[in-house]
This record gives C-alpha cells, sequence and structure tokens, in this order.
C-alpha cells in the first residue's frame, strides 16, 4: 500500500469523519490564544472531576484538569452529524474553514494508511488497494 497518495478533496472523508472525533488538549491551545470562539464553542470538555462544558468555557489555567475532548457540537451542547467548518468551492472541492488551525485528527487523517479500512474503498484518492 502507498504511503502518500495526494488528496482529491472530494470531501467525502470530512462529511463522513468530520464530527465525532476526540480531540487533543494541544489542538485547544492555539484556539485558546487566538481566542477562535468560532471553533471552542463547537468543542465538548470533559473535566477529571467528570464535569462537562464547551470550549468556549475553558482558560488556559484549566487544560492541565481536561480529561477529553470532542468534536462537533452545536452552541446548545448536543453532539452535531456533520462537521460545522465543512465548505464546498462554487467548483464542488472541499474547503475547510480553518484549515490554518484545524484539528490534528483532521490534518492527519489519510485514508489511505488508515489502519480499519472502513473507509479506504470510498476514497478517490486510493489508488491502491488494501491486499
Amino acid at each position: 500500500m502507498t504511503v502518500h497518495q495526494d488528496c482529491l478533496q472530494c470531501g467525502k472523508c470530512c462529511e463522513r469523519w468530520g464530527w465525532g472525533q476526540k480531540g487533543i488538549i494541544e489542538d485547544l491551545i492555539p484556539w485558546l490564544e487566538e481566542d477562535r470562539q468560532d471553533i471552542l464553542q463547537h468543542v465538548a470538555i470533559r473535566f477529571s472531576d467528570g464535569s462537562r462544558v464547551s470550549g468556549r468555557e475553558i482558560t488556559p489555567g484549566d487544560l492541565p484538569r481536561i480529561l477529553s475532548t470532542h468534536y462537533w457540537q452545536d452552541t446548545g451542547g448536543r453532539l452535531l452529524r456533520e462537521c460545522p467548518f465543512f465548505r464546498r468551492s462554487p467548483e464542488g472541492t472541499a474547503l475547510c474553514a480553518i484549515h490554518d488551525v484545524k484539528p490534528r485528527v483532521c490534518r492527519e487523517f489519510t485514508p489511505w494508511t488508515w489502519q480499519n479500512h472502513e473507509f479506504y474503498g470510498s476514497c478517490p484518492a486510493c489508488r491502491d488497494k488494501a491486499p
């Protein structure tokens, strides 16, 4: 299987995997530093004491207490079934409205190297098929 493929920007992975993902604390740091409330409002945070809050309610001092983060929720705290930052260009290609600071799970997702293979067959960029 090829290690690198060129993404065709079809958006299938964003439509299927752009929500319900576990996040990492390192993603939150630039969003907090840049006061990206537009992003933080869509992040669900669970603290080590079991309490849950929206990402818009945290400060840098809260980072050591974070047990888990999940992407994406609506502003009322309900989990979304789609990424709130997924867009399409007029030509139909997939665009990310927060591309410059998107979460690691999005930056590093490559279906051609993904171990689960659930999505692998749906990716048009996956020229080599799994054995």
